[in-house]
């Protein structure tokens, strides 16, 4: 999965401290200004995050069609409560739970940089 995002590194950041992602060197395209970070976290997937001059904002609405949220499993109903506690505390809004879900699924939702949402699973 790739976002573009408008601050780089303070994206970088987020995924590295909350979720431990490792991130790569950056990756800088002089003649296009793209800049990118892949992201790697523990269970081998990856998420790129990218950065170019011409990049448009749109307004994000949780009911708007295309990307909505991205979801991270964390290994437990207890790591889910504790992980959504800490963004709370850093700032970050929760939308959501932690609750079980109709479809039996343990998660939050908190909105994270830039007003992404972030699901956080056992």
């Amino acid at each position: 999965m790739a976002i573009y995002v408008h601050d780089l590194e303070n994206m970088k950041n987020f995924f590295v401290h909350f979720f431990s992602a490792q991130a790569n060197q950056m990756y800088h395209n002089p003649k296009t200004g793209l800049r990118t970070y892949f992201l790697t976290f523990a269970d081998g997937s990856r998420l790129e995050i990218m950065n170019r001059p011409e990049i448009l904002t749109r307004e994000k609405d949780q009911f708007l069609s295309g990307y909505i949220h991205i979801a991270f499993s964390v290994g437990s109903k207890e790591a889910v409560d504790n992980l959504t506690r800490v963004l709370e505390n850093n700032g970050y809004a929760v939308i959501s739970g932690p609750r079980k879900t109709g479809d039996g699924f343990y998660e939050s939702c908190i909105q994270g940089p830039e007003n992404n949402l972030i699901e956080i699973t056992e």
